[in-house]
C-alpha cells in the first residue's frame, strides 16, 4: 500500500520545504521528495554562497582600494580563498541545519531520492509509492541553461554552480550574459583581482531592469575598470589547454582563462513524469499555471522557477505558500509576478519593483517620475558610496505607484518599503510622508517619493 498524505511536494527548495511549512500549519500532513540537499540550488549554490563570496570579496576590495580614505592602514593586504570558502561553506551548513530542524519541528516527512510523478496523486520514490489525498505541488526548480555548441567542463568553461563553489580565482575571466548572475559574479571576480570582460548581446547591461539602471551600471562598472561589451554578439567559443577565446560577431576577440556562461537558467521539468499527470509545459519548457499555481493537470500544482516569471527564491516561496492555501482551501491572495521584488548584489546593488518607466507607458499609463540620488544623502557619503539613486515610478493622473528602481549602495535592503506600498495600493505622495530617520540610506527613497510631485526637499 501507498504511503499516504494530503500534501506531496516534489522538490525541496526554497518554494517546496515552505509549502510544506505552510500545508503544517494548516493541519494537513506533508511529506517533501528531495534527490539532494533541502534548501536546493538557492541554499547551496545559489543565493547564500554566491552572496557570502561578495561579502568576502567587497571588504577585501574596499580595504585595498580605499583603505586610506577611511583613514584604515592594513599593511600587506592579501585574501585566503581557502578560508573564504570554509566561511561560504559554514554559512551554508548553518542554515540547511536549520531547514532540517524545521523540517522534525513540524513534523514534516523527507523522503530522499529522485521522485517521479506517476499519476496526478502518485509519486513514486524508488520502489515506494506515495499519495496526496489533497494535492500535489511539484517545484524542481532549473539549472544554468548552455551555451548552444558550448559545453561546460568545470575548469575552462563554468556555470555559476562552478564558480559558487570554487576554491580558486582565475587571473582573467569572460562572462556570457550581462544579467543578474552576470553582474554579481563580475563583481566578484574584479574584487579578487581576475581581469573582467562582461559580454553582453543586448545593448545594455541588466536589460530587464529599468534603462536608467542599467546606464548607470554601465557608467559604475567601467570607473571601476571591468571591460563591458554591450551590443556584442557570440560568434563562437574556442578552448585550448590555457585559455579561451571567444569569438564575436562585430569587435576584438576576447581571450581568458576561464569562461563563465550566465546566459539564464532552464527548468527542470523533464523525466519526471508530468505527462502522466496531464501537466502542460510551454516551448520552452516551463510548467503552465494559473494565479494559484494550479496546473493543467487536476489536482497538481507547480511552483518556483519550473513555472517561470522571476527565477527567485523568494518568489518560489511565496507561491508555495499560495498554492498550499489553495489546496486547504483557505485563499488569500493570488500570485502576482509585479509584486515580486528583484536584488542583484552587485556593486553597485540593485532591487526593484513592479514596472519600469517604458512598461508603464507600454501598457497605456502615464507615468509621472521621481528621482533621488544617494549623492544628497548624508548616510551614503558616510558609507563612502555616493554613485546611483531612487527612482519611482507613479500614474500621473491618480499617483498610484507602479514601480519602484533603486541602484546604489544597499539597494537591496531598501526596496521593501515601495514593495509594501504597492501591495497596499498606495500612492508615492504616502512613501513620500512616511517619516523615514536620519541619517539612513532609506530617505533616497522617501525624498524620490516626494519628488513625482516636484517636493522634493534635498535637492
Amino acid at each position: 500500500m501507498p504511503d499516504a498524505f494530503d500534501v506531496i511536494v516534489l522538490g525541496g527548495g526554497m518554494g517546496g520545504y515552505v509549502a510544506a511549512i505552510r500545508a503544517a500549519q494548516l493541519g494537513l500532513r506533508s511529506a517533501v521528495v528531495e534527490e539532494n540537499k533541502l534548501g536546493g540550488v538557492c541554499l547551496h549554490v545559489g543565493c547564500i554562497p554566491t552572496k557570502a563570496l561578495l561579502e568576502s570579496s567587497e571588504l577585501y576590495d574596499k580595504v585595498k582600494r580605499r583603505g586610506q580614505e577611511f583613514g584604515i592602514s592594513a599593511g600587506q593586504l592579501a585574501y585566503d580563498m581557502e578560508r573564504i570558502a570554509a566561511r561560504r561553506d559554514g554559512v551554508v551548513n548553518q542554515l540547511w541545519k536549520g531547514v532540517q530542524g524545521l523540517m522534525r519541528k513540524n513534523k514534516i516527512e523527507v523522503v530522499e531520492g529522485r521522485g517521479r510523478l506517476r499519476d496526478r496523486r502518485t509519486v513514486e520514490v524508488g520502489e515506494r509509492r506515495l499519495t496526496a489525498n489533497r494535492g500535489l505541488i511539484v517545484g524542481t526548480g532549473s539549472k544554468p541553461r548552455p551555451l548552444p555548441g558550448v559545453e561546460f567542463d568545470g575548469k575552462r568553461v563554468i556555470n555559476s554552480d562552478h564558480a559558487t563553489l570554487a576554491r580558486e580565482v582565475p587571473r582573467s575571466i569572460a562572462i556570457i550574459g550581462a544579467g543578474a548572475i552576470g553582474v554579481e559574479f563580475a563583481t566578484f571576480y574584479h574584487a579578487m583581482g581576475s581581469e573582467v570582460v562582461l559580454i553582453e548581446a543586448l545593448d545594455r547591461l541588466v536589460p530587464l531592469e529599468d534603462a536608467d539602471v542599467s546606464a548607470e551600471m554601465l557608467k559604475q562598472f567601467k570607473a571601476r575598470g571591468i571591460d563591458c561589451r554591450v551590443g556584442a554578439r557570440v560568434k563562437g567559443v574556442k578552448t585550448a589547454k590555457a585559455a579561451v577565446r571567444v569569438e564575436l560577431e562585430q569587435g576584438d576577440p576576447v581571450e581568458a582563462e576561464q569562461l563563465l556562461v550566465a546566459i539564464g537558467r532552464t527548468p527542470n521539468s523533464k523525466d519526471i513524469g508530468l505527462e502522466k499527470a496531464g501537466v502542460k509545459v510551454d516551448q520552452r519548457g516551463f510548467v503552465e499555471v494559473d494565479e494559484w499555481m494550479r496546473t493543467s493537470g487536476e489536482g497538481v500544482w507547480a511552483i518556483g522557477d519550473l513555472v517561470g516569471g522571476y527565477l527567485l527564491a523568494h518568489a518560489a516561496s511565496h507561491e508555495g505558500i499560495v498554492a498550499v492555501e489553495d489546496i486547504a482551501g483557505k485563499r488569500v491572495v493570488p500570485m502576482e509576478q509585479e509584486l515580486v521584488t528583484r536584488c542583484t548584489y552587485s556593486h553597485p546593488q540593485i532591487a526593484s519593483v513592479g514596472l519600469t518607466e517604458a512598461e508603464a507607458r507600454d501598457r497605456g499609463h502615464e507615468p509621472k517620475v521621481g528621482k533621488f540620488p544617494f549623492l544628497a544623502v548624508g548616510r551614503a557619503l558616510i558609507h563612502g558610496e555616493p554613485g546611483g539613486f531612487a527612482k519611482l515610478v507613479a500614474d500621473a493622473k491618480t499617483g498610484q505607484l507602479l514601480g519602484a528602481h533603486i541602484v546604489g549602495v544597499e539597494a537591496t535592503e531598501l526596496i521593501a518599503e515601495p514593495a509594501l506600498a504597492q501591495l497596499f495600493n498606495g500612492d508615492a505622495w504616502e512613501v513620500g510622508r512616511n517619516i523615514h530617520p536620519h541619517p539612513t540610506l532609506s530617505e533616497a527613497v522617501g525624498e524620490a517619493a516626494l519628488a513625482v510631485a516636484g517636493q522634493a526637499i534635498h535637492i
